[in-house]
């Protein structure tokens, strides 16, 4: 439990540090790393640039319109990176990424049932919205309403999150109290929902792996 709080604070320490030092370009910085697949929440990042913006050190706005464009800017390689490399970039290399097959196929069935609207849906959901611009590359989705859809769903999600972070400064002292009294069932759940997390995705990335292997194996002719 000691190492999770202190990762946890680790984390929170950094986003704190890059925030301060770089403000909205922080910010967007931040989101952009989320945005391809590399796992630094904005559940994190965008409370605590609301948490500044109650402070009276950041703009409600502007903070949130650097959310969403730092959530493009990340998107945008991973979306050209799922287009170039394809299904079979993703079943060898999507283990590096935390991506497998499984999530391929999730975002094909909401492309099938809204089409383009499926990536500002997307943009609004916590888990997926981290993982949905490799496989919209992988799906050829079209280029421009992806990225249109992709900044107007992000500035809604960083509006929201904004928001939670100047309410949670207006009552910074109930929250301080409840986090002294339940931190280690806090920090319990947290890294239980990591762990569930971790298990999914490394689960269907071995499947994955089997998959591939037995097409290897199918594909090899024999050698007498």
């Amino acid at each position: 439990m000691a190492f999770f709080h202190s990762l946890l604070e680790m984390v929170m320490t950094f986003i704190h540090q890059t925030i301060v030092s770089l403000q909205y370009v922080g910010i967007a910085l931040l989101m952009a790393v989320e945005s391809a697949n590399i796992p630094l929440p904005s559940e994190f990042i965008m409370p605590y640039a609301g948490f500044m913006v109650q402070q009276g050190k950041l703009n409600f706005h502007l903070a949130a319109l650097a959310g969403a464009v730092g959530c493009v800017l990340g998107s945008v390689p991973s979306y050209w990176l799922g287009k170039m490399g394809g299904r079979d970039f993703l079943l060898k290399y999507g283990k590096f990424l935390l991506l497998s097959e499984h999530d391929l196929v999730t975002a094909e069935r909401w492309t099938e049932k809204y089409g383009d609207l499926s990536f500002f849906l997307c943009r609004m959901l916590p888990v997926v919205r981290t993982f949905i611009s490799l496989p919209a590359g992988i799906l050829n989705a079209n280029f421009v309403p992806f990225v249109i859809y992709t900044f107007i769903g992000s500035l809604v999600w960083s509006y929201g999150l904004v928001w939670v972070g100047v309410y949670f400064g207006d009552n910074l002292d109930t929250f301080r109290d409840i986090w002294h009294k339940f931190d280690a069932v806090i920090i319990g759940v947290l890294v239980i929902l990591g762990v569930l997390y971790l298990w999914r995705h490394f689960k269907h990335i071995r499947e994955d792996q089997i998959k591939l292997g037995q097409q290897s194996s199918a594909s090899t002719p024999d050698v007498e």
